[in-house]
Parts: C-alpha cells; structure tokens; sequence
C-alpha cells in the first residue's frame, strides 16, 4: 500500500509508516532539503505572535507536539532545543533544570529531592516523574513540549510511560565520538564575559581575549570520555521503550543543517498525522 502511495506522489499514511519512510530518506534527504529555519509546512497551520521587541514571528503548529530528544554531551542539542521551542512553541523541559529549580525554590517535589540529594542519593524516579508531570500540566505547555536528556535509564522510561507520558517522536543527534572529544576539548571560556569560544570552530575576536581564555576543568578528554560513555549506556538501554517513533538525524553537519533535518520529520510526520 505504501509503495502504491509513493508511486501517486503521496506520503506513508500512518505516523509509524511515516517514520519508517523517513529513515530510508533521511540520508538522501541532506545536503537537498531546502526547508529553511523559518518556512511553513503547507500542511501545518501557523500563526503569528509578537515578541518582546515587537516584531512579529510565525510559529508553526504541528500535529506532532509531544517531542523527546537525546544527545551526547557536545552534541548541539541544547541549540537545537532552543531553535525548536521558539520556532515550534514547544516548551523545552529540562529534567536538570526542572530538578534544580524545584529544590531551588523549595516546592513540595524539591524538597523530597533535596532529602536525597543531600543524603548523596538519587533523586527516586517518582519524584522526578512526578515533577516533570506538573511542569506539563501548566498552560504554556499545552501547545507542545520539548523533553530534554530525559529519560535516561528503562525504569525511568517505564515510570514515564505509567504517568502517561508518551513522547510522538524521539529525536536522536548522533555525532562520532571522535567529533565529540575534540568539540569539547577545543572549549574554552572567557572568565571575564562568561563567552564559549571554540580554539577551531569558533576561535576569539583577537590575541587579547584568546590570552585569558581557560579551560574548564570538565572539558578534557579524561573526563569527556567516561561521560560519552555513560551517555551510550542510557540510550542504548531506552532505545527499545521508542524504537516505533525513534528518529536518528546526523548531528556532524552545520547546526543549521542540523535543524532542517529535524524541521523536515517533524513536519513529515505532520502531514501524516
């Protein structure tokens, strides 16, 4: 029946059979996708809204909004993350961040935390579960959310997945380790404006400040390397809780390419939806 489709022109008819069609397209798809950061699917309404300095930006509302991705330490999401929840109106949602905050702010779920935290323990899955399920039942996350690095273990997708909540596409960045090291060992940071400069990628404005650049004390191999590895251990072992939804992009391009790959399934999936 797909075949059929695609000899008519038409996409895959059902979100699954639309994820798998694009796996098989996604290598070919880059480099010639030319879907730019701010286009409109013409299947996915949009609307408009005015920013902070009153200009005006279109967001596209999707059928896709319950979103999950996962990348390694260095991997770009978190600028990937940022583009999608503005250009998308998905609310990002860091289970780190959402953690700290509520232990910040002593809320009823941070102070249960902090007990574990303080006593050198990991914070129960319930806990986090839970907080992650308020934070999605507040308003601005009615639109679309984004999960950030979460989950990361089976138990804490089982623990999702019993709250009921279910992501409709996983995204997965992946970038060869190699790339990885070398992203974060050439970082450095500026101690007096609190700038990340890269020594190949995105070098400084001139011998001054590249004279007081530092490098933190986390961004050497020694230490990078164990992290990756962790990393590998926890996708690997959720990887079968999304395997039906699960979309891999190509996270060693320019991370404007990187984001019109992910543009493209999201709104593959869309039009399927």
């Amino acid at each position: 029946q797909n075949s059929q489709r695609a000899q008519q022109g038409q996409p895959p008819g059902s979100r699954k059979e639309m994820i798998a069609h694009y796996r098989g397209e996604a290598t070919m798809a880059r480099g010639r996708c030319g879907v730019g950061a701010r286009t409109m699917s013409a299947t996915a309404p949009s609307f408009r809204r005015r920013g902070n300095l009153g200009k005006t930006r279109t967001l596209t509302r999707m059928a896709v909004n319950k979103v999950m991705i996962s990348g390694a330490p260095a991997s770009g999401k978190g600028t990937q993350c940022e583009m999608l929840s503005v250009n998308y109106d998905l609310t990002h949602i860091s289970a780190g961040d959402l953690l700290r905050a509520e232990v910040s702010t002593g809320s009823a779920n941070g102070l249960k935390a902090k007990e574990f935290m303080d006593a050198g323990k990991l914070v129960p899955n319930e806990i986090v579960v839970t907080m992650i399920k308020d934070r999605l039942a507040q308003p601005d996350a009615a639109a679309g959310w984004l999960l950030d690095g979460y989950p990361r273990s089976k138990d804490q997708a089982d623990a999702l997945e019993e709250a009921n909540i279910r992501p409709e596409v996983f995204l997965l960045l992946e970038v060869p380790e190699s790339i990885l090291v070398e992203r974060v060992v050439g970082r450095r940071l500026d101690p007096e404006t609190g700038k990340i400069y890269h020594l190949k990628y995105a070098p400084p404005e001139s011998e001054e400040v590249e004279a007081r650049l530092i490098q933190r004390s986390d961004d050497t191999e020694e230490k990078v390397v164990p992290r990756l590895e962790t990393h590998n251990k926890n996708v690997a072992a959720i990887l079968d809780s999304y395997s039906d939804i699960l979309v891999r992009i190509d996270g060693d391009q320019h991370k404007d390419k990187v984001y019109q790959d992910i543009q493209k399934a999201l709104e593959s999936l869309s039009v399927s939806a």
